[in-house]
């Protein structure tokens, strides 16, 4: 990677939670909203439940960071008239995203560090 590319991945860290979420459910594939909410609904085992406006406002400042696009249109199973956009996660994104998890890595790591984490116990 880049000197550069590594600079704009790690200026958007830390992640927000939301954001976190986010980016790992369109990691697994294009998403449009309500499976989004879904899949960080089952993600989280019901922990974070996201309004539909509060999702589109998080997808919409991740696209304007270019962390996400939209995928386009396309008919929903569940309803034949409605038609959902669909978001997949960029290059940027997943750069983001791999340095968010590598970020959160260390804070474990120094947590475990601490035997602040039950049955993880120190890792040096």
């Amino acid at each position: 990677m880049g000197r550069a590319r590594a600079d704009a991945a790690a200026a958007l860290l830390p992640l927000k939670p939301v954001e976190l979420e986010v980016l790992l459910v369109l990691h697994d594939g294009e998403l449009h909203g309500y499976g989004m909410a879904k899949a960080i609904e089952a993600r989280t085992g019901g922990g974070m439940r996201l309004e539909p406006a509060n999702l589109y406002r998080q997808v919409r400042r991740l696209v304007e960071q270019g962390l996400v696009q939209e995928a386009g249109r396309r008919r929903s199973v569940e309803t034949a008239d409605e038609r959902r956009r669909y978001f997949r996660i960029t290059a940027l994104g997943r750069r983001v995203l791999a340095g968010e998890a590598a970020r959160l890595r260390e804070v474990v790591e120094a947590a475990a560090a601490r035997d602040l984490i039950p049955g993880l116990g120190r890792t040096r």
